[in-house]
């Protein structure tokens, strides 16, 4: 056995080191000032992540294929299933904690959250990698206030392959009123193109409403 003064101990010792330090600084890179380390490399180095080109896909109504079906469960314990995305516009993005364009849009995520809570629409995120606890830490780091489903073991991201390739996170997608993708955007959100999806998904179930609300009326006239 080698003395403890010998070199290769003390190699092997500041090698575990640096790396307890190495991971310390993973689970600490969003400090109180709201720098962030990982935030910063969302120009896809490819070091942490594989991100999405950026590319934005609106798919029209008569295209869009059935509505999204799993089903899931929150980090809260609510269940979401296909029932959960009828009858509102919903966002799904596909995130986890040390994705460094994950971080950059997180308080993009909830800021649009806030502004369309008026109009029922909801967002949910899907971790795909983080513990409960890595995830929740987070969500109070960037005041993430929309729930999020814990998916490691991928039945949420493999249910919508269509839509998602399993390592281009992040990927935002926009649901119609019927749990149909109406949108996908691939990579880092874009705040203004995310307002303008939801917006139209908004105002194209408003006008299929109002025309649904027209030919019945039509329907009751009395005929001469």
């Amino acid at each position: 056995m080698l003395p403890t003064d010998s070199p290769a101990p003390r190699r092997t010792l500041r090698s575990m080191a640096a790396a307890v330090l190495a991971a310390g600084l993973l689970l600490t890179a969003c400090g109180a000032d709201g720098n962030d380390d990982l935030a910063q490399r969302a120009s896809n180095d490819g070091t942490n992540y594989i991100a999405g080109d950026g590319s934005v896909q609106e798919i029209a109504a008569e295209n869009r294929g059935e509505a999204v079906t799993f089903e899931s469960e929150t980090f809260e314990g609510e269940t979401v299933t296909a029932e959960t995305f009828q009858g509102e516009v919903s966002v799904i993005n596909f995130w986890y904690a040390a994705c460094a364009p994950c971080r950059k849009e997180a308080p993009d995520l909830q800021a649009i959250y806030e502004e369309f809570e008026a109009d029922s629409v909801q967002f949910y995120g899907v971790n795909t990698r983080d513990t409960q606890p890595t995830a929740e830490a987070f969500e109070r780091t960037f005041g993430i206030t929309y729930p999020s489903m814990e998916d490691r073991g991928g039945s949420v991201l493999m249910s919508m392959t269509s839509y998602v390739h399993p390592s281009a996170v992040p990927t935002t997608l926009v649901l119609d009123r019927q749990g149909r993708v109406s949108a996908r955007i691939s990579g880092l959100v874009d705040p203004g193109t995310l307002r303008a999806l939801i917006s139209t998904a908004l105002e194209e179930d408003q006008a299929q409403a109002e025309a649904a609300v027209s030919e019945e009326a039509a329907a009751t006239l009395p005929t001469l």
